[in-house]
């Protein structure tokens, strides 16, 4: 028999400003040390540890022994999805000046989700690759009125997405990679700027760590957003017969 669920013990997690931004930070899907969160956070190294052991000890952070040195992540992809979701909650509130309406366009644009891309970057490249029928399952529109499970922020479960053999062929093509373990090969997240699906699962992070390897995107410093590359906007081109404004 479980106990009552106590959701103050982890909204308390959240609620600090200094852990929200640590957890921010690491949304990115990296690895990052304590003086790095440290600065993210704008505390001293001191605090910054006190925060990454109560984050730690409530199982929103996993940690990893790098030499001398603790390098820390999200746990899993469920407390991704939470931050996600708390995200979108939080960005309802009014733009009050220009840097944060920058920002705010940047997210829009490009950015990660945990390990994936996302905004209109990621929703685009999916469309692309259902147009083209490398995908099949869906066309990849998110309709509140007709969804059954799926909410925005979150992964969906609605629809079945699943590489055609013409996809496999035009992901060995591209060299993308997957990860290994047991996590499914295609997931789909309701991107919440969006409004679309956007790809995760194993395909959605080999098609992000690929971007990244071939310097189609930057990963801009303290921002979960995304950076398109001059010979990016020419791989969207050529390979997702995207025609992306150039800067």
């Amino acid at each position: 028999m479980r106990g009552e669920v106590n959701l103050s013990r982890v909204g308390e997690l959240f609620a600090d400003r200094a852990r929200s931004r640590i957890l921010m930070a690491l949304h990115s899907g990296k690895e990052l040390p304590a003086s790095t969160l440290a600065s993210e956070a704008g505390v001293s190294r001191s605090t910054a540890s006190s925060h990454l052991r109560k984050l730690s000890d409530g199982g929103l952070l996993a940690v990893a022994e790098h030499g001398r040195n603790r390098y820390y992540r999200l746990a899993n992809q469920q407390v991704a999805e939470v931050i996600e979701k708390l995200a979108e909650l939080a960005s309802e509130g009014p733009i009050r000046s220009l840097r944060e309406g920058t920002k705010a366009a940047q997210l829009s644009l490009a950015r990660t989700c945990y390990d994936h891309l996302a905004g209109r970057l990621g929703v685009s490249v999916m469309k692309s690759m259902l147009n083209q029928g490398l995908l099949s399952g869906g066309d990849g529109s998110y309709d509140p009125l007709k969804s059954g499970t799926d909410r925005p922020a979150s992964h969906g479960h609605d629809h079945d997405y699943k590489l055609t053999p013409a996809g496999e062929e035009f992901i060995g093509r591209l060299g993308v990679k997957f990860a290994p373990g047991s996590r499914p090969l295609i997931r789909y997240c309701i991107d919440w700027t969006e409004q679309s699906h956007h790809l995760a699962g194993k395909l959605g992070r080999g098609l992000f760590e690929r971007f990244l390897e071939q310097g189609w995107i930057l990963q801009r410093q303290s921002s979960r957003a995304l950076k398109i590359t001059s010979s990016g906007i020419d791989a969207l081109h050529q390979h997702f017969g995207l025609d992306w404004e150039r800067p």
